[in-house]
């Protein structure tokens, strides 16, 4: 294909661009090398789904370039942006080789990635402090904000218990005065 990028000048990795990123979206560097992404893996040959994160929405963190994944991967991730999606084909040498990952990728195989590029972040304790204590503070108000709705639910159900209380003694009121007026009319 003429929109595919031969990224190793071998063919074994080659990148076509699903979708693009915005112009001013950010790719990993030195500075933000933990990446997230979405994927579908696909056997070449048989055109079978092996694995992916897109059935139950999870996502897959790693370090570009340390060597946690497949060549393939590191090679393409680099070269992509946040948001972007593209197409990566990977011969066996830059996948799985000649002893495959059983029992889903068999030797020899060549694997067709989808791969969305979902955000770049620093390594933990790096110097982009602001990076990631904002993050903790997003998550500290996720937090907060589940608690304030698991009170408000609760808050909720008391109001709900109280006022069916007091239904009830006002009810069971009603129901004593009709007792009362009865024998008072014998």
């Amino acid at each position: 294909m003429a929109d595919e990028i031969d990224l190793t000048g071998d063919g074994g990795v080659l990148k076509k661009i699903v979708r693009h990123a915005k112009a001013d979206a950010v790719g990993p560097t030195e500075d933000l090398p933990l990446v997230d992404v979405h994927y579908e893996g696909i056997l070449s040959e048989t055109g079978d789904v092996f694995d992916t994160t897109r059935e139950d929405n999870t996502v897959f963190s790693f370090e570009v370039g340390k060597g946690a994944v497949i060549k393939a991967w590191d090679i393409a991730l680099r070269t992509m942006k946040v948001g972007e999606i593209a197409k990566i084909t990977c011969k066996p040498d830059y996948a799985y080789g000649s002893a495959g990952s059983p029992p889903d990728i068999p030797p020899e195989a060549t694997l067709i990635f989808e791969v969305e590029l979902i955000s770049c972040n620093p390594r933990k304790g790096s110097s982009l402090g602001s990076v990631s204590e904002e993050r903790a503070r997003l998550d500290e108000l996720k937090k907060q904000r589940e608690i304030a709705a698991a009170t408000k639910e609760e808050e909720k159900k008391k109001r709900e218990e109280a006022k069916a209380a007091a239904a009830a003694r006002i009810q069971a009121k009603l129901d004593s005065k009709k007792g009362k007026g009865k024998g008072k009319g014998k």
